[in-house]
């Protein structure tokens, strides 16, 4: 990781038309508070495979084991935390459990960071 060469500012002059403003567009701690567990929830790499591997079909565990190399056990708790954040849904049949993601905006925050993140190492090399 790179050590941050932020710029800080050397002044001690307060805005308030603008601190005003950002203060009544802001979202409440209890929302923010969500958002945040979303985004540990991705923070994941095992979690962000399978979102990935949940992108337009749906999976069961043991198909989600292979693809992974993982054990069902592994593959459970990771699918558990998913499911609690509202990630993932399930479908049982019978015997078999199949996963899928819960919405579209699911696939559309891990579009928008893989294209953030290709878009940053594409800077990096020109």
């Amino acid at each position: 990781m790179t050590k941050c060469k932020c710029m800080v500012c050397d002044c001690n002059v307060i805005h308030a038309e603008q601190v005003s403003k950002a203060k009544k567009s802001m979202l409440g701690d209890e929302l923010l508070f969500d958002i945040s567990d979303f985004y540990k929830a991705l923070s994941d790499s095992t979690r962000l495979k399978i979102i990935n591997a949940l992108d337009g079909q749906e999976l069961c565990v043991c198909d989600i084991c292979q693809l992974l190399n993982m054990t069902k056990s592994a593959v459970s708790h990771q699918l558990k935390c998913l499911r609690e954040l509202n990630l993932i849904k399930s479908r049982k049949q019978g015997k078999q459990v199949f996963y899928s993601l819960a919405d579209e905006h699911v696939i559309d925050v891990f579009e928008i960071s893989v294209k953030h993140v290709l878009e940053k190492k594409n800077e990096k090399k020109s």
